[in-house]
C-alpha cells in the first residue's frame, strides 16, 4: 500500500510538471520494479503478450475515423441534420452541440477528438447566433464528455481489455447514464440562455418549407448517419467484432469523404494518418508500462489489500463507492479519458467485486466519473483543451462550465452510481447480464 501511495504521488508530479504520460507511467512502473525487487525480464514478457491483442487494433482505427470525420465534411452535415430539427427553438443551437457531440461519441469514441470535430464548428456557429464565446466554449467542452459515453468508446474498449470484460457490453453500459446527460445538459442550456438579450432565434418555415429543409438535411447527412449504423449494427448484430467494424468504418468514411464529398485531401489524409500513429505509439507505450505495473500489483496482492483496508475503513457499500467516486474524480482530474481508464480499471475492479458491484456497472462508474473529472479544474484537460479550440479565456468559460459540471454532471454520477439499473438495463436486455 505504501509502495503504491508512493508510485502515484511520483506519477502525478511528474504529469504535472508536463513529463510526457506513456513516460511517466514507465517511472511509475520502474519505481515498483525497485520498490520489490522484482525481476524485469520475467514482467516484461507477461506485458508484451497482453498488449498483443487483436481488440487493441480497434483503438487506432476509431481515432482515425473519428479525425477524417472532422478533416472530411461529415461532421458538419450531422451537426446541419441536428440543427434542421432543434435548432429553431430557443437555446436550440445549444441543445443541437450536445446531440452533436453524442453522434460523433457513436462515430469517433473519444473526448478529445469531439472537441476537436465539433468545437471548430459549433463554437463560431454559435456565437453567430447571440450565444458568448464562454457559453460555447463550456457547452462543447462539458458535452464533449459524451464521446466516451455514447458507444463505441475507446476508454471502453480499454476497460474491457483489462478487466476481461466483453467490449459491446461495457459500451452499453454507458449509454444510460450517456442518455441522461444529454437531456440535462440541453435543459441546463435553455435556462442558461433564456433571457440572453443577442441570443438570434430563426423565425418558423411553415410545415411544407421545415419538412423540405428536413429532408434535404437528412439527404446530405445521409453519409454520416449511415456510418454508427455501420459500426454498431455490424457489431450488436454479430456480424462483426469491434476491431473489424473500425477498421470497416475507416474504409467508409476515405472513400466518401475524398470521391463524394470532396472535402478530403490526401494532404489531410496524410495528417491523419501521421496523427493516428502518434496517438497509437503513445497509447501503446503506456499499456506496456501499465501491465507491468498491474502484473506488479497483482504479484503483491495490493489490490486485495486495499479491498481489506477499504472494508474495514467502512463496511458500507455505499460508503466504499463513494471514496472509489472521489479517487476516479481525482485521476480524471489530472490525465485523460484513457490514461485513467487504463490506470483505475485494473486497480478498482477487484475492490468493486470484493462489495458485489457487477463489473458493467463499474465500467459505468468509470466512464462517467472520468468524464467529469476531466472537465473539473485544476487540471481538466478536456476543459483546457476546449478552450484552446475555442480561443476563449478560461476566465469566460469557467462560470457556464462549473454550471454544467455540477448542475449536470455530479447528478448523473450519482445516480449512475447508486441507481445500477440505469447502467445495467440495456446489457441486462442484450444478454450480457444475467
Amino acid at each position: 500500500m505504501e509502495a503504491l501511495g508512493i508510485g502515484l504521488l511520483i506519477l502525478i508530479v511528474l504529469m504535472v510538471m508536463g513529463v510526457p504520460v506513456a513516460m511517466a507511467f514507465g517511472v511509475l512502473a520502474l519505481f515498483l520494479v525497485t520498490w520489490f525487487q522484482m525481476d524485469p525480464g520475467f514482467l516484461m514478457p507477461t506485458a508484451f503478450y497482453k498488449i498483443k491483442s487483436m481488440v487493441l487494433l480497434a483503438i487506432p482505427f476509431f481515432i482515425m475515423v473519428g479525425g477524417l470525420m472532422g478533416t472530411g465534411g461529415l461532421a458538419a452535415r450531422l451537426i446541419d441534420f441536428i440543427d434542421a430539427f432543434v435548432g429553431r427553438i430557443r437555446g436550440g443551437l445549444g441543445a443541437v452541440t450536445v446531440a452533436a457531440c453524442a453522434m460523433f461519441g457513436a462515430i469517433g469514441g473519444t473526448c478529445s477528438a469531439a472537441v476537436a470535430a465539433i468545437g471548430t464548428i459549433m463554437i463560431p456557429r454559435m456565437e453567430e447566433h447571440g450565444y458568448s464565446r464562454g457559453h460555447a466554449t463550456a457547452l462543447v467542452s462539458c458535452s464533449s464528455i459524451l464521446g466516451q459515453l455514447i458507444p463505441p468508446s475507446v476508454p471502453m474498449i480499454l476497460f474491457a481489455f483489462v478487466t476481461l470484460q466483453s467490449i459491446p457490453g461495457c459500451w452499453l453500459a454507458t449509454v444510460g447514464p450517456g442518455i441522461l446527460t444529454i437531456i440535462i445538459f440541453s435543459i441546463l442550456n435553455y435556462f442558461m440562455v433564456r433571457n440572453l438579450p443577442s441570443l438570434v432565434i430563426r423565425p418558423g418555415l411553415g410545415f411544407k418549407e421545415e419538412t423540405k429543409q428536413i429532408g434535404r438535411a437528412t439527404y446530405h447527412g445521409s453519409f454520416a448517419l449511415l456510418l454508427p449504423v455501420i459500426i454498431l449494427g455490424g457489431v450488436y448484430g454479430g456480424i462483426f467484432t469491434p476491431t473489424e467494424s473500425a477498421c470497416i468504418g475507416v474504409l467508409y468514411v476515405i472513400p466518401v469523404s475524398y470521391f463524394i464529398l470532396k472535402q478530403l485531401t490526401l494532404k489531410g489524409l496524410g495528417r491523419s494518418f501521421i496523427s493516428t500513429a502518434t496517438t497509437t505509439g503513445v497509447l501503446v507505450i503506456m499499456l506496456f508500462f501499465v501491465m507491468i505495473t498491474s502484473r506488479i500489483l497483482t504479484l503483491e496482492q495490493i489490490p486485495q489489500q486495499m479491498a481489506t483496508w477499504l472494508i474495514a475503513v467502512s463496511p458500507n457499500k455505499y460508503v466504499i463507492l463513494i471514496m472509489t467516486n472521489v479517487f476516479l474524480l481525482i485521476i480524471g482530474m489530472l490525465m485523460d479519458d484513457v490514461s485513467g481508464t487504463v490506470l483505475t480499471a485494473p486497480l478498482l475492479f477487484p475492490i468493486m467485486q470484493a462489495i458485489g458491484v457487477h463489473p458493467l456497472h463499474f465500467a459505468a462508474i468509470t466512464g462517467v466519473n472520468l468524464g467529469l473529472g476531466n472537465v473539473t479544474p485544476p487540471t481538466a484537460p478536456i476543459l483546457y483543451l476546449g478552450g484552446r479550440i475555442g480561443n476563449c479565456p478560461i476566465e469566460k468559460y469557467i462560470k457556464p462550465a462549473l454550471i454544467l459540471m455540477w448542475g449536470g454532471m455530479l447528478p448523473v454520477l450519482l445516480v449512475t452510481t447508486y441507481w445500477p439499473e440505469l447502467s445495467l438495463f440495456l446489457p441486462r436486455l442484450a444478454g450480457f447480464v444475467h
